[in-house]
């Protein structure tokens, strides 16, 4: 027998375009004599829930879906305790965390890295009892990604997030939050939170800085301030896009945990989906907490 392989897909991920490619992806594995086991998600969660029961009788997890499906792989393996490598076919609207991998976008050449590549022990995050691959985030356009619906992601891509966006500028939150990083203390009001570990967000490269490394046991933060007026905001976005950072608008500093709380309960994003609402969220980084293939 060779060895055991399980193959976790999402068929409605991106523009299902697995669908016409998984005879060839699978054909890829089978020519490397691995015996394949093969689970398309239905559901929010199923990931997670085979790969809790299932990672420790694999020598490779393999999985194909947005970032979405990558983090409930990764969450159901370190949850439990479990240190399986993890291939990635990157299959989702954005891909954000394949793109900073620099994982191909063809899918069967995915694949072909997976058989072909080397592990990489890459950081994760930990969030309260949950677990993030690249992306913990609050505040303006956050809820967007789990709310915008399958088939608008799937047109517009990453376009469907700032769209969305958009119609609700007009409605813009604030969040009183008080950060503990350290000796360091920050007390504000903010409009965006995000902790990060990858080149791009929603598509956006060096949105996240500069310099980024995926393995160093510190996270980006970037945190930004209401603004006091619309012209104000215009900067602020503008900012951002260029990564054109001003101390006047925005936080951004380099850590590897903090604690944000708030007297209200906040609603977070973790991978685009649904962190939950919290009061008090602990993050830590995880340095090379996990195993992924990437080119040799």
């Amino acid at each position: 027998m060779g060895k055991k392989l399980l193959f976790v897909y999402n068929p409605k991920a991106g523009k299902a375009q697995i669908r016409s490619k998984l005879a060839d992806i699978l054909d890829v594995f089978a020519a490397r004599e691995y015996d394949i086991t093969i689970f398309p998600t239905r559901k929010h969660d199923d990931a997670r829930q085979i790969v809790e029961r299932c990672a420790k009788d694999y020598e490779l997890i393999v999985c194909s879906g947005g970032d979405g499906t990558l983090d409930e792989v990764v969450t159901g393996m370190m949850q439990n305790g479990f240190r399986v490598p993890i291939g990635y076919i990157p299959a989702g609207s954005t891909n954000d965390f394949g793109g900073s991998l620099l994982l191909p976008k063809n899918m069967i050449r995915a694949a072909e890295v997976i058989v072909n590549g080397r592990n990489f022990a890459c950081d994760v995050g930990s969030f309260n009892e949950d677990i993030f691959v690249y992306i913990a985030a609050f505040g303006l356009f956050t809820d967007v990604s789990y709310e915008t619906k399958q088939d608008v992601k799937n047109v517009l891509g990453h376009m469907a997030y700032l769209l969305e966006g958009m119609n609700r500028l007009s409605a813009i939150k604030s969040y009183a939050m008080k950060v503990t990083c350290g000796d360091k203390v920050i007390e504000d009001d903010f409009i965006f939170g995000m902790i990060t570990n990858s080149l791009s967000v929603g598509g956006f490269k060096n949105i996240t800085g500069k310099n980024v490394k995926l393995d160093d046991g510190v996270f980006e933060v970037t945190l930004i301030k209401k603004p006091r007026n619309p012209v104000e905001l215009s900067s602020i976005m503008v900012s951002l896009l260029n990564r054109n950072i001003d101390s006047s608008y925005m936080y951004c500093f380099r850590t590897a945990e903090l604690t944000l709380e708030s007297k209200n309960s906040v609603t977070w994003t973790l991978d685009g989906e649904n962190g939950g609402a919290h009061n008090k969220v602990k993050i830590r980084n995880i340095c090379k907490g996990i195993d992924i293939r990437v080119k040799a």
